[in-house]
């Protein structure tokens, strides 16, 4: 078994990437509820994600969503996120919601529509310059409905020339990450539906491109620690969206689902690479849609250590010793082991050394600062989105 400092070592230096558009009003395509005290701007996006790191100490960045937390002077959200204890991390580009990508963005038939999508990917790259982002996140709505709707291979050229493009762009110490998804809101074809094809496209732009891998973007059933191990292997793994899913991209709170799953992930990590690994993003993508926002966050940030402090106990001798044998019930059982442990005081105690509170949900709710935002924040337009 793994000595319990070393274990806390390396979770006291672990990043957990929060979203921003976490924090604003969302929901699902029926309905989007409103919630007392939402932020209404980048900056109190900004605040609300420096509490999650304050009771939990493990989420010192937070991601942007360009235009929706688009704003006339980065510098100032760059000081405001510093004066806050958090800093601001990936940029994410947004070519889904306008009207004119109704038929895609970069792989649209129109010449003027694939124009104006490419130009916000490169003003996505300006942000990028402004704040010191390293990394910019791309995931496209873009596919078709219906056979014969378009041709494919085209969308794929289109696409592969939009990314050559961006990837032109981008400066010396800045990656481009490629997301996908199985399906929706195209239904017949995605154009970056799966792993595999956004691996082909970074193998093709070269090695700052790399794969954004999202937890509750595949089909049911699919290993994707699997797709984790081989991406690291090849050097691609470049970022995760973790959350969970039941059915579909349920966007919900990571280990909700499964937290077995994301066990067995965060193992393929720490075995191939390292949980600490700053060449891999790790962030949370979620929808909270009916839980309060802060303690949504605080809550899967508490899953991802936990999940990552059972990891780290595997005892790696006997693991190697039982898989060198041929012992496979032997092997199965080191991993269950470790994961069968009840890692909560252990995580307690390292909150506790680092002058933390040992229950950070507790914490949160004991501190009045729901009450506080939800008088606050009256008057102005929530950040979220329609339904």
């Amino acid at each position: 078994m793994a000595n319990v400092e070393a274990v806390k070592a390396v979770l006291s230096q672990q990043n957990i990437e929060l979203p921003s558009w976490a924090f604003g009003n969302s929901g699902t395509r029926f309905k989007v509820f409103r919630q007392p005290g939402v932020p209404r701007d980048p900056f109190e996006k900004i605040d609300d994600a420096a509490q999650v790191h304050a009771y939990t100490g493990a989420a010192p960045s937070v991601a942007l969503h360009i235009p929706w937390d688009k704003v006339d002077d980065y510098s100032m959200l760059v000081n405001h996120a510093k004066e806050r204890g958090v800093r601001l991390g990936t940029i994410n580009a947004n070519v889904f919601q306008d009207d004119d990508f109704r038929l895609g963005s970069v792989t649209n038939p129109d010449p003027a529509v694939r124009a104006k999508a490419l130009a916000h990917l490169i003003e996505c790259v300006d942000v990028m310059d402004e704040t010191g982002s390293r990394d910019l996140k791309l995931w496209f709505s873009d596919g078709t409905n219906y056979p014969g709707q378009d041709n494919i291979r085209a969308r794929q050229d289109r696409l592969a020339e939009a990314l050559q493009a961006v990837y032109e762009r981008l400066g010396d110490d800045q990656r481009l990450i490629l997301e996908y998804k199985l399906f929706e809101p195209s239904f017949y074809t995605m154009d970056v539906p799966d792993w595999g094809t956004s691996f082909a496209h970074c193998l093709q732009l070269g090695p700052k491109a790399l794969v954004c891998v999202d937890t509750g973007h595949h089909a049911p059933g699919t290993n994707i620690e699997f797709i984790v191990a081989f991406l690291i292997r090849a050097g691609r793994l470049g970022a995760f969206d973790f959350n969970s899913r039941f059915y579909a991209d349920d966007d919900l709170m990571v280990g909700a689902a499964d937290p077995f799953q994301l066990y067995r992930i965060l193992y393929e990590v720490a075995d191939g690479a390292s949980l600490i690994d700053r060449d891999i993003a790790f962030m949370l993508d979620q929808c909270h849609n009916i839980e309060p926002k802060i303690p949504g966050q605080i809550r899967s940030v508490m899953n991802v250590q936990e999940a990552s402090a059972k990891v780290l106990l595997v005892d790696h001798d006997a693991l190697a010793a039982a898989q060198a044998a041929g012992d496979v019930l032997g092997a199965n059982a080191v991993l269950m082991d470790a994961y069968n442990t009840d890692v909560r005081p252990l995580l307690a105690e390292l909150r506790i050394d680092r002058g933390l509170d040992p229950d950070p949900m507790a914490a949160y709710a004991g501190s009045g600062y729901a009450e506080k935002i939800a008088a606050d924040r009256v008057g102005g337009q929530q950040a979220g989105w329609g339904a």
